[in-house]
C-alpha cells in the first residue's frame, strides 16, 4: 500500500466545540481541511497506530466522500481496525453502543446532528473517547493544539472501500469491518426494554406516528417499531435518510417537525407521536393532544423507569442540564436518589454515568438517554414512553396531568434567535453578563429579581471547573430566565432564552405555557435588551 505524505499547513477555525467541529458543508471539501482535522484528531489522542476505531455518521451530504477519506487516512496512520456501519450509516447512540461493545479506542462521527444537510449545509465531525462519549475538554484542546501545529498528513493512496456489503476486508495493512448498523443497537434496546408488552400495545389498537426526517433513524425506527414491535407498517414516515434530508430541518420540534405536531394536535390523531433528529440523538414526544417539553419528559421518564426491566433494580440518580427545567429536581427528592445539574453538553454527563452517580441524563434541547450508552439516544426515549405507556394502560395527556398534580408544574419554554450577527450578539451577552451584580431587588415587568448570576461548574468525580456556562437570572417566586450563546451553529450566534416559571396550585396547571411564561420572556426582553441589540420582533423557534 503506497501511503503520500502531505505538506500542509495550520487552518484557522478548526476549534472543536461541544459536539466537535461544524462548519458548512462547503468548508469541510476544501483542499486539505478535512484531512488537516482529521490528522489533528488522531495527533491529538496520541496517534491511532494500532488501534480500532468506529466510523459512521447520520448519512447526510459529503458523508460517504468523508468516510472513505478518514479510512485511508486511519490506514495510513498505522490502524489496526476499523468498525464501519454499512454505507457509513451509524446513528450517533449506535455509534456509541458500537464503541463500548467492542472495546474499541473510540470513534469518528460524522454528523452536525439537527443542522441541515446538503452541499449549502452543514457538516460535523467529532471523536468519541473509549467509554463512547463526546471527548472532554482536555482532549478537544489537545485536538486544537494539534490543529495549530500541523505540517502534513499521511493518507493511503488506494481505490474506495466497498462499504455497501456487511463483511470484512483490509486497506492495506488494515482490517476494515462493515457491520449492520441496526442490527447490534436493536438487540440492547429489547434487552432494556419490554418488547412483549409494547407488541401487546399495538396490538390492541394503539396507534402512532414516527417521523425519522429522512435522517438516520428511519432504519433503525423500521426494523424495531415496525419489524420487532408490530406497529402498524406506515407508522414509521420520511423513513429513508437523505443527503439533504429531503429538504427539511432534521431538528425535532414543534417548528420543524410542524405536521407531526399538528397532526397530534388535531382531531382524530394518533395515541402517540414521535420523531427524531439528523444522527439519532434527538427526540420530540407527543401524545393525542399533549406537547411533551423535553423538561416534562426527562421528569415523567424518571418518575416512571422502573417499569422497564432495563431499570428495574433503581435509579442511581439523575443529571440535567443547567438551562433544562427543574421538574426533574423533585421527581429525584421524591425517589431519594441524587440530582446533578451541569452545563449544557452530553460530555458534561460522562463522568457522572462513569462513576456510577447518574443512570438517566437530560437537557432541554431535546435530548435524553441514560448509561446504556455516553450519547444522547432518541429512540431509546420514544421506546422507553412505549414501555410505560404500556405498563401503565395510560395516555400521554393522562400521565402528564398526573406528574403535575403530584409534583407540580415547571412552565418552560426556549426561545432561539437564530444566526444573530457575532458582534450584536456578544454585545447584548456581554452587556449583560457586565449588569448582572446590579439586577437583584430590581423589578422589570412586574417581577422582581431575587438572583443574577454566571454559572460555573464543579465536577464532583475529577473535580475540574467549567466557567462561563450561561447566565442565570432568577425571580421571586421560583420564575427564571437563563441565557446562552450556542456552539452548535456553523454561521453567526444562536442566541437561547430559557423561561420557567413553577406552579404548584392545582387550579393553574392547565394554562397555555406562552401565557404562564408571558411575563418572563417581557422581563428577559427587558434585561437584556433583546429586540434592541437583535433587530429582531421575536424568537425563530420556540420550543
Amino acid at each position: 500500500m503506497e501511503i503520500a505524505t502531505i505538506a500542509s499547513a495550520p487552518i484557522a477555525g478548526q476549534k472543536p466545540g461541544t459536539s466537535g467541529l461544524r462548519k458548512r458543508t462547503r468548508v469541510f471539501m476544501e483542499p486539505h481541511y478535512l484531512e488537516n482535522y482529521v490528522q489533528s484528531i488522531f495527533d491529538g489522542i496520541g496517534g491511532v497506530a494500532g488501534k480500532t476505531l468506529v466510523v459512521g455518521g447520520d448519512g447526510r451530504y459529503f458523508n460517504d466522500r468523508a468516510a472513505q477519506v478518514i479510512l485511508r487516512m486511519m490506514a495510513a496512520n498505522g490502524a489496526a481496525k476499523a468498525i464501519v456501519g454499512q454505507g457509513a450509516i451509524l446513528s450517533t447512540p449506535a455509534a456509541s453502543h458500537l464503541i463500548r461493545l467492542r472495546g474499541t479506542d473510540g470513534g469518528l462521527i460524522l454528523s452536525a446532528s439537527h443542522n441541515p444537510g446538503g452541499e449549502d449545509a452543514d457538516f460535523g465531525l467529532k471523536y468519541n473517547t473509549p467509554n463512547g462519549g463526546p471527548a472532554p475538554e482536555a482532549v478537544t484542546d489537545r485536538i486544537f493544539a494539534a490543529t495549530q501545529a500541523i505540517g502534513e498528513y499521511r493518507i493511503a493512496v488506494a481505490q474506495d472501500v466497498d462499504l455497501s456489503t456487511v463483511g470484512t476486508t483490509r486497506l492495506g495493512d488494515m482490517e476494515v469491518e462493515v457491520v449492520d448498523p441496526v442490527s447490534d443497537y436493536a438487540a440492547l434496546m429489547e434487552r432494556l426494554f419490554d418488547f412483549e408488552a409494547i407488541r401487546a400495545l399495538f396490538a390492541g389498537g394503539f396507534t402512532m406516528r414516527f417521523d425519522a426526517m429522512h435522517a438516520v433513524t428511519g432504519p433503525y425506527a423500521r426494523e424495531i417499531l415496525e419489524g420487532r414491535l408490530g406497529a402498524a407498517p406506515g407508522t414509521v414516515v420520511n423513513a429513508t435518510p437523505l443527503p439533504d434530508f429531503g429538504g427539511g430541518h432534521p431538528d425535532p420540534n414543534p417548528t420543524w417537525a410542524k405536521e407531526l405536531y399538528d397532526l397530534l394536535m388535531g382531531e382524530g390523531g394518533p395515541d402517540f407521536g414521535a420523531a427524531s433528529d439528523g444522527d439519532g440523538d434527538r427526540n420530540m414526544v407527543l401524545g393525542r393532544g399533549a406537547y411533551v417539553s423535553p423538561s416534562d419528559s426527562l421528569a415523567v421518564l424518571t418518575a416512571h423507569a422502573t417499569k422497564a426491566p432495563g431499570y428495574r433494580g433503581g435509579l442511581k440518580g439523575v443529571a440535567r442540564s443547567m438551562p433544562t427545567s427543574a421538574a426533574v429536581d423533585r421527581v429525584a427528592e421524591a425517589l431519594g436518589i441524587g440530582c446533578y445539574e451541569t452545563p449544557t453538553g452530553w460530555k458534561f454527563f460522562g463522568n457522572l454515568l462513569d462513576a456510577g452517580r447518574a443512570t438517566l441524563c437530560g437537557e432541554e434541547s431535546f435530548g435524553t438517554g441514560s448509561d446504556h450508552v455516553r450519547e444522547k439516544d432518541g429512540l431509546w426515549a420514544v421506546l422507553l414512553w412505549l414501555n410505560i405507556l404500556a405498563a401503565t394502560g395510560q395516555s400521554v395527556k393522562a400521565l402528564l396531568e398526573a406528574h403535575w398534580r403530584t409534583f407540580g408544574r415547571n412552565y418552560y419554554s426556549r426561545h432561539d434567535y437564530e444566526d444573530v450577527e457575532s458582534e450584536k450578539a456578544n454585545a447584548l451577552y456581554d452587556g449583560l453578563r457586565a449588569k448582572l451584580a446590579a439586577l437583584p431587588g430590581q423589578a422589570f415587568a412586574g417581577l422582581t429579581v431575587e438572583s443574577a448570576d454566571e454559572f460555573a461548574y464543579d465536577d464532583p468525580v475529577d473535580g475540574s471547573r467549567s466557567e462561563r456556562q450561561g447566565l442565570r437570572i432568577g425571580f421571586q417566586g421560583g420564575s427564571r430566565a437563563v441565557f446562552r450563546l450556542s456552539g452548535t451553529g456553523t454561521v453567526g450566534a444562536t442566541l437561547r432564552v430559557y423561561l420557567e416559571r413553577v406552579e404548584t396550585d392545582p387550579a393553574g396547571l392547565s394554562r397555555e405555557a406562552g401565557e404562564a411564561l408571558a411575563d418572563v420572556a417581557r422581563a428577559a426582553d427587558e434585561i437584556a435588551g433583546i429586540r434592541a441589540h437583535t433587530g429582531r420582533e421575536g424568537p425563530d423557534v420556540v420550543t
